[in-house]
Parts: C-alpha cells; structure tokens; sequence
C-alpha cells in the first residue's frame, strides 16, 4: 500500500516540475528505504509543454501519477481531484514552484507517522520578496477571518500539509461546490501541528496569481466562511436611517425655531449619493452570497478530466 501520497496542482509549469519532482525524491529518500510514495500531478488544462513533460517523467518513473483536466477548471478544483486521486495512508498537498520546502517533508511524515497529529500544516514566517501592496492586503485578509469568521485561519497559512487519510476523507465529504480549501482544513477540525518557514522565492517561472485574482480568492474565502458582511450591512443601514431621522429633525426644529431657511442643494446631492453609495454597495454584499447560493444549486462538477495515468 502507497504510505505517502504527494498532490500538485500545475498549469503551465514547465520551467518547475522536472525540478519538483527531483527536489521530493530527495527529500523522501531521507525518509526511510523502505517508503512507498507517489506524486500526483494534476494539469488544470496548461497551454505550454508542462504536460508532455510530466508524462515523460511518468514514463520513467512508476510513481508519477497525473491528471489532466479537461480546460482550466482552477486550482481548487485541481487540490479536490488530488485528493480524490491520492491512495496514500499520508496524503500531502504542495505548490510546484518549490516555494513549498520539500525538506520539510520527512518532518511531517514523521510527525504524522506517530499518531499525535492528524495533519502537519505550514505558515510563513516572513513575507520577504513579496509585494509590500500585496502582503498588507493578506494580513487584512487574516485580520478580517480571525474576528469575523467561523473558522481560525492562521497568518502566512501555505496550501502546504500534510494530512491522515481520516482527515482527507473528512475533507471529500463536504460536497460545496464554492471551495475554499484553506478554510475547509480549518473546519473540519483535528489535531494540526504547525511549522513555520521563512518566505522562499519562486525557482523558475512567474506566479499566475495576479493581485486581483488573490483579492478575488480572499472575497471568496470571506463569502464562504463568515456572514459578518451581511450583518455589518445591517448594522451601517439602521444607523443611516437613525442618523437620517435625526438631521430631519434638527432641520424642522432649526425651521421652526430659527427661522432659517431650508437651504443647501449642493449637501443635499452629496447626502443622496453617499446613501445611493451604501445601497449599491449593500446590494453587491447581497449579490455576493446570491452568486455562491446559485453556484451551490447548480450541483454543476467541479472538473471534468481530459486523460489520467492513475
């Protein structure tokens, strides 16, 4: 039986997996002789040579494994066809571009290995060499799920674990379409031992996480893990109105006191703006948990899969 399963998500990859592949058989080689392993690449849909490549790695090593998606169905889909893919005891999910340490590996499995830990999980320590925009805008993200969310997501939280086969069979059975895998690992709960490392830079190629692709993957996240939103809309609506009533007030009794007129159009376009502004964007917070209800009824697969060595 297959002890350690090792699940990669790639697409258009194929300056890193000749490399990631090497990079995990020496660090499993550290292991142990006598461990049986494999790597499970799944290709969601690349457009470059990083398919023929990891057939080519398959072709000569038995314990490469793939899954070729039918188009770009995205890298959640790809971590839930992983997991399903994996016949590991252990089952470990990592990015291909070695920003994931394969030296860390033996560490885990070892900890696992030892029935203390359902799941071995990975944080980064630092965020040198990232964008500075980019690593204010996570640490909100964080911020915002530690306060609001069900679930407790550590800062610097990596894709990177490893995890029992209790755990991942916990995992397949929350059947969302709307995934947020980071959040997911989070919910189900088990014993997580957590290690940390400092940032390390992409060995070759470029990210295909632009920053609004992360922002979008942030909203998503918040969407399915917290209705604070919905009641921070709530909250800012009654307190409108009531800041509302009380201006028409001092108004009227400024009239009838005073004498003054009522006057000041230019204040009264603001105020009917900044209101209009509050309902669009309360409506767009509405539309948000629409999109994912409607996605949910769908019940659409989550993927479809082109060829598979497995």
């Amino acid at each position: 039986m297959t002890e350690l399963s090792v699940i990669t998500p790639c697409r258009n990859e194929e300056a890193c997996v000749e490399d990631f592949a090497q990079a995990v058989e020496a660090a499993l080689a550290k292991a142990g002789d006598g461990l049986e392993w494999e790597i499970v690449f799944v290709d969601d849909d690349s457009t470059d040579s990083t398919l023929e490549k990891i057939k080519a790695i398959a072709a000569r090593d038995a314990r490469v494994k793939y899954v070729s998606f039918s188009r770009n169905f995205g890298k959640e889909a790809a971590l839930l066809a992983g997991l399903r893919k994996a016949k590991g005891r252990f089952v470990a999910t990592m990015d291909v571009d070695l920003q994931d340490p394969p030296h860390l590996l033996p560490e885990m499995l070892e900890a696992v290995r030892s029935g203390g830990w359902d799941s071995v999980a990975t944080r980064r320590v630092s965020r040198k060499g990232e964008p500075p925009i980019r690593s204010f805008f996570a640490r909100m993200f964080y911020r915002i799920m530690a306060k609001f969310s069900d679930v407790e997501l550590v800062d610097g939280a990596r894709d990177y674990r490893m995890m029992t086969r209790r755990m991942v069979e916990a995992i397949l059975s929350m059947p969302e379409t709307c995934r947020f895998t980071k959040g997911i690992y989070q919910w189900v709960g088990f014993k997580t031992k957590w290690i940390g490392y400092e940032n390390v830079e992409r060995a070759k190629g470029e990210t295909k996480w632009s920053f609004w692709k992360l922002f979008a993957y942030a909203i998503d996240g918040i969407v399915a893990f917290t209705t604070a939103p919905l009641q921070v809309a709530s909250c800012l609506g009654a307190a409108s109105c009531l800041v509302s009533f009380a201006a028409m007030v001092f108004i009227v009794v400024r009239k009838f006191l005073c004498g003054d007129p009522v006057a000041g159009w230019p204040s009264l376009v603001c105020i009917i703006l900044f209101i209009g502004g509050l309902q669009i964007f309360f409506a767009g917070i509405l539309g948000a948990y629409l999109a994912k209800t409607y996605r949910e009824t769908k019940r659409r697969p989550l993927y479809f899969v082109r060829e598979e060595s497995l």
